[in-house]
């Protein structure tokens, strides 16, 4: 998911989301897919870098926290950047992990 954010690839960035997949306010697969295309819109460059991982396994579900700075810009240098802190919930479907929450807040 992080290189395709980078690649700037929604596609792929969605391919791992649930169909139910829920996001702050109620946002869908197809509403988190206009998302990032508004943030690539503004940003002709987009970088993303996760931390470490934070991974609770309950049976057939899974919760993942991390933190994830991102960056973009027009040129060689951001002109934003920001951390945020991540935390979603995955559902092991057809044995593949499917993002089913996810929320974000600034973490500086």
């Amino acid at each position: 998911m992080e290189a395709a954010a980078e690649g700037r690839d929604a596609e792929a960035l969605v391919e791992a989301f649930a169909e139910d997949f829920a996001g702050p306010g109620n946002m869908d697969r197809d509403q988190f897919r206009r998302y990032v295309a508004l943030v690539w819109l503004r940003n002709r460059e987009v970088g993303v870098t996760l931390g470490p991982l934070d991974v609770e396994l309950v049976g057939e579900r899974a919760r993942v926290e991390f933190t994830a700075a991102t960056a973009g810009g027009d040129g060689f240098l951001p002109d934003s950047a920001q951390v945020y802190r991540v935390r979603t919930g995955w559902r092991l479907d057809g044995g593949e992990w499917r993002l089913i929450s996810a929320e974000w807040e600034e973490a500086l």
